[in-house]
């Protein structure tokens, strides 16, 4: 009998091991092929740039060309291209989502470059206008022959450039491809969310643990909360675009989908998660320190404000932490209810993407930008790790003993 039982538990221990070692084997995967693909594009640029380029259309005044003569300095790359005669250092290199760019390295003080005039805009004469550092060349057109291209590379554009004693024009772009924009909307909507969401959320639960009597009216309320958190998504970005969209659009200066309706619509989506994680923590506050707050003096609604409710903080935070993670991670009701526009220049009355919106826009290109993707996804799991740790040393500090 003895060993039927060693043998029964020695199942149960397999399984147990078993199904961790697949949760944990799965997750590392995933984190794996993430980083994988993303790692190689993460840095400081992507986070805190532009995501739209700014195009520009230089060309020369002819009759009036000083050449460089700046020799190559030691300072640039040994794969940048130099031109000694016009005092420019071209690289090849990857732009943020992964395309072969041809890239400014170095640009001489004496440069003719530095002195050339919009085309874009003729009237505008100023000698300030010029390439800079970091900016993208993509063409540059002459007079008399075929224009340079970043698919002949670096090289060629430096050995056509060397060549000739003037040019048409040249196009370049500031580097795009950054996320600040989506960045700064996931953080106004986290904001305008919680503003919203958590006062109502934690004051429903509050008022169905502490003060609602127990009937059947009350279990209806909370089996109508149960149900809602159960509801997809994009059903309440339906209702967020039939609702919330033309409600801010008659109250705001919003003329379409916008921040605050989106905020609204996450809230509504995130009122029955914060409801009944504030509930489960208002339960688990030991009935004797509401007797005990009540033996002291204190009336029902000093007792659950000063007494329970600090108890239940802890609780609280990580539901909190739940409902910002719920909020980064969504996308399915922020396509309708904020659009899908990836901006650089944010108000919370137009139009914008959020992180998770705006993997979805690069995976429904052709072909799919997994690699920015990745990364975007790489800044997701980091912002929200630091939430995480964030709340827990909050947690630690509420319910820590006394000495």
């Amino acid at each position: 009998m003895l060993s039927k039982r060693k043998a029964i538990d020695l199942i149960y221990q397999g399984i147990t091991y078993l199904g961790a070692a697949v949760a944990v084997f799965s997750l590392g995967i995933i984190v794996f092929v993430i980083f994988s693909n993303g790692f190689k594009l993460l840095n400081i640029g992507l986070i805190f740039g532009d995501y739209h380029e700014k195009y520009y259309n230089g060309a020369v005044y002819a009759e009036t060309i000083d050449y460089s003569n700046t020799a190559r300095p030691d300072t640039i790359s040994e794969n940048a291209y130099y031109s000694n005669k016009w005092g420019i250092a071209l690289i090849d290199e990857m732009d943020r989502e992964g395309n072969p760019v041809i890239v400014v390295e170095y640009v001489a003080d004496d440069s003719p470059l530095l002195k050339m005039y919009d085309k874009n805009n003729e009237e505008n004469t100023s000698e300030n206008f010029g390439i800079e550092a970091g900016n993208i060349v993509s063409k540059v057109s002459y007079l008399d022959k075929a224009s340079s291209l970043t698919r002949n590379g670096a090289q060629q554009m430096i050995l056509e450039l060397n060549s000739s004693d003037d040019f048409r024009e040249i196009v370049f772009t500031s580097l795009g491809g950054g996320i600040r924009g989506s960045l700064v909307s996931t953080l106004w909507t986290i904001f305008l969310t919680l503003i919203i969401a958590l006062p109502v959320g934690i004051f429903s639960a509050i008022y169905l643990n502490e003060f609602a009597p127990k009937n059947k009216f009350t279990s209806v309320i909370r089996s109508f909360i149960e149900t809602l958190t159960g509801v997809p998504s994009i059903i309440f970005g339906l209702m967020g675009l039939a609702v919330f969209v033309p409600l801010t659009m008659n109250v705001t200066p919003a003329t379409g989908a916008n921040l605050i309706s989106g905020s609204l619509t996450l809230a509504v989506i995130l009122m029955p998660v914060i409801i009944r994680s504030t509930e489960e923590s208002l339960k688990i506050v030991p009935d004797t320190l509401r007797n005990a707050s009540l033996a002291l003096g204190a009336n029902h609604t000093q007792t659950t404000f000063k007494v329970v409710l600090p108890s239940a903080l802890p609780g609280i935070l990580t539901g909190t932490l739940l409902a910002i993670g719920r909020i980064i991670g969504e996308s399915a009701a922020l396509i309708f209810a904020i659009g899908t526009a990836i901006k650089d220049d944010i108000s919370i009355f137009g139009q914008s993407t959020t992180l998770s919106v705006h993997i979805w826009s690069m995976m429904k290109d052709e072909p799919a930008n997994i690699e920015l993707s990745s990364t975007i996804a790489i800044i997701i799991l980091i912002i929200v790790l630091l939430l995480n740790i964030s709340v827990k040393l909050i947690s630690r500090r509420f319910v820590k003993l006394p000495q």
